[in-house]
């Protein structure tokens, strides 16, 4: 028996990674308790998506409602399938700056003391399987907003000649930014699954995500902005947009491309890897484009509340650059932009989000 362990596995990332594993073959061991409920209310639950998950994959899905801070529960997953855990795949996390700085104890203990937990149960139990730990673009803080930025009409823009505008590579710095607690705390995690492929000899990547997306998301205001911004426009919702003109840009990538990217490290694992991860250049809005495109496939107006100041830590531009990953993964190509994602998650929820007026 090959075993794909996957936390967070009723959110975005994890149920895309129990479908794609269960797919080759493995068989698939959730963990998520739903904590999304508790972090952003009932938009945010997990509930409908772990119900799907259990009912298409059948017997290839087995679930535990286990938090990844409990170490007891965790270790007594890690005993009952050992060294048959072929691939851990660590999407559970804390994604919010703003619910941070509400309970940094619960961020810290969930984003950093909850990945080490499941670093060190690899480590005993099955330290031959790759583990992907799902790290965030946040890592660098705010230190994107000192590139030499350009306003343009409908976005914000590096000039061409700029070595970052293919995309910020993973050379840029981590170092004396502003983070965010949420940000801070993602660090911990993320120089931890560095550590351990260093120190222990472990087959570790830390995978800095950009906008991840689908139409899988539990879209919520401090969480999921492509699939939220399409949901506020299918629900007449007022959409609250935060500082920068809108012009703020972010790189897209589809939960579908994800995996495929998890599958190649997956294949061919390597210790200690940093991979940026996004939709680069192929794949990439401001916030003023996207809604023009949801507009546009929905044929309703967008509702927008602009609140004129920026979320703390926020980035004003943020482009992945994917050439370090394509380095190594020759084969990988990415297959959505923008237009194609949001058209997948207008489709996918299109007898879900409806008008309440």
């Amino acid at each position: 028996m090959s075993v794909a362990l996957v936390t967070g596995s009723g959110g975005l990332i994890g149920s895309e990674a129990a479908r794609h594993f269960a797919a080759l073959g493995l068989d698939v061991v959730g963990i998520d308790n739903d904590m999304r409920r508790y972090f952003f209310g009932a938009d945010g639950s997990t509930a409908w998506s772990l119900e799907r998950l259990g009912a298409d994959l059948g017997g290839s899905y087995t679930h535990f409602s286990v938090d990844i801070r409990d170490r007891d529960g965790l270790e007594q997953i890690f005993k009952k399938y050992g060294s048959d855990i072929a691939v851990v795949i660590h999407s559970a996390a804390q994604p919010s700056h703003d619910w941070a700085a509400k309970e940094p104890y619960t961020d810290f203990d969930v984003n950093a003391g909850g990945t080490l937990n499941m670093l060190e149960n690899t480590r005993r139990h099955a330290i031959d399987a790759p583990f992907i730990h799902c790290s965030t673009n946040k890592v660098y803080g705010d230190r994107p907003n000192s590139l030499p930025l350009v306003e343009l009409e409908t976005r914000y823009e590096l000039p061409e000649d700029h070595p970052f505008h293919a995309g910020i590579t993973e050379e840029m710095s981590i170092d004396e930014s502003l983070h965010s607690v949420f940000g801070a705390s993602k660090v911990a995690a993320d120089v931890m699954v560095q550590e351990y492929g260093r120190y222990f000899d472990m087959k570790t990547a830390c995978f800095r995500g950009g906008t991840l997306t689908g139409p899988a998301h539990s879209a919520a205001e401090l969480h999921g902005f492509l699939a939220y911004l399409m949901r506020c426009v299918m629900e007449g919702r007022t959409y609250n947009l935060f500082g920068y003109k809108g012009k703020m840009v972010r790189d897209a990538i589809h939960s579908h491309d994800v995996l495929t990217a998890f599958e190649a490290f997956f294949r061919e694992p390597r210790s200690a890897q940093v991979y940026n991860l996004g939709g680069g250049r192929h794949s990439n809005t401001s916030h003023i484009e996207a809604f023009r495109i949801a507009e546009q496939i929905t044929g309703r107006e967008a509702q927008i509340n602009y609140v004129d100041k920026a979320r703390t830590g926020d980035h004003q531009w943020y482009v992945s650059s994917m050439a370090r990953f394509e380095e190594h993964y020759p084969n990988w190509k990415i297959t959505y932009d923008v237009p194609m994602i949001l058209r997948e998650i207008y489709e996918a929820n299109v007898d879900k989000w409806v008008p309440t007026a």
